[in-house]
């Protein structure tokens, strides 16, 4: 099944939080995930960069985080969304805000933009989406071992039916890996490259795996 972008959330068993972003593509395969000075960009790869001149919407910096939040998403709301966080703002209202300002992504398929945050201090954690038809934010607290998930297509809208209860990362780097074959993530096809980030006593930790 092709379900397009996903952002994720989960809990290790031992309570860490994690922020897990996969950029699955059928359209535009040649891109990876680069480490910049304070962000994670969606790239094209070297020798195509005139992708990003044929649609506006495939380059874009896709992870931010600080001591306290980590921001993953498919799209150029990830940035504003991080600063209404350091402005004080809650996560449901960063959300909703920005997303209804910036709307659903205007090409051929009418593309949801979806995020995912992880909040060390009140020990929570949020997805939203976009799409043509309605907006879906929610603020919530995780299990350890569990994780939630919403996607571009087919599982667009925040549900408790999108994820499970058998995430078990030994690093940052595993939760990368989780996201683009662990669990139910290993029946949807297309994966590319993926970033997560994990948290730790001093904030998150991240990694990134381009396929």
């Amino acid at each position: 099944m092709y379900i397009g972008r996903i952002v994720s959330v989960g809990k290790s068993e031992n309570g860490q939080l994690s922020v897990m972003y996969r950029v699955s593509s059928r359209s535009f395969p040649n891109r990876e995930i680069v480490k910049l000075i304070d962000t994670f960009a969606v790239m094209p790869k070297k020798g195509y960069h005139e992708d990003a001149y044929k649609n506006p919407y495939i380059s874009y910096n896709c992870c931010r985080t600080n001591e306290r939040y980590a921001v993953v998403a498919n799209g150029t709301h990830a940035d504003p969304i991080f600063e209404k966080l350091l402005t004080g703002m809650d996560m449901r209202d960063a959300i909703g805000s920005v997303l209804l300002a910036m709307d659903y992504e205007h090409d051929q398929l009418s593309t949801p933009r979806i995020v995912a945050i992880t909040d060390r201090a009140s020990d929570s954690c949020a997805l939203g989406s976009i799409r043509h038809d309605g907006l879906s934010v929610e603020v919530f607290q995780l299990q350890p071992s569990e994780f939630r998930f919403v996607s571009t297509y087919e599982k667009c809208i925040v549900s408790t039916e999108n994820g499970s209860k058998n995430f078990s990362p030994l690093n940052e780097k595993s939760a990368a890996q989780f996201i683009i074959n662990g669990s139910v993530f290993s029946e949807f096809d297309n994966p590319i490259s993926a970033v997560a980030a994990l948290a730790n006593t001093n904030g998150y930790k991240t990694a990134v795996i381009n396929l």
